[in-house]
């Protein structure tokens, strides 16, 4: 895990917002904490569960799919990967 920098929200969207630029080929302006997955960003549930994946790389921790079922937008895949990192 990143520690040094993952260890804010500021630290966690950054690297999001890296994964998403990088192996979702996102604009990386478009990728702000309001913008929704599905709609904004045409994230699919096939993305979802790669991007699933390359959090789970990223942390060393696994996600709770039920718990990312709920996850609309950035803000709430930072807040879940935050979340996680205090358990």
């Amino acid at each position: 895990m990143k520690d040094t920098v993952i260890n804010s929200r500021e630290g966690i969207l950054a690297e999001l917002q890296r994964i998403l630029v990088e192996h979702f080929e996102l604009d990386r302006q478009a990728i702000t904490l309001e913008a929704n997955l599905y709609q904004d960003l045409d994230i699919d549930s096939i993305d979802a569960v790669d991007l699933m994946v390359e959090l789970k790389e990223l942390t060393g921790r696994k996600l709770d799919p039920e718990a990312f079922k709920k996850v609309r937008t950035v803000g709430d895949v930072v807040d879940a990967v935050h979340d996680l990192l205090r358990t």
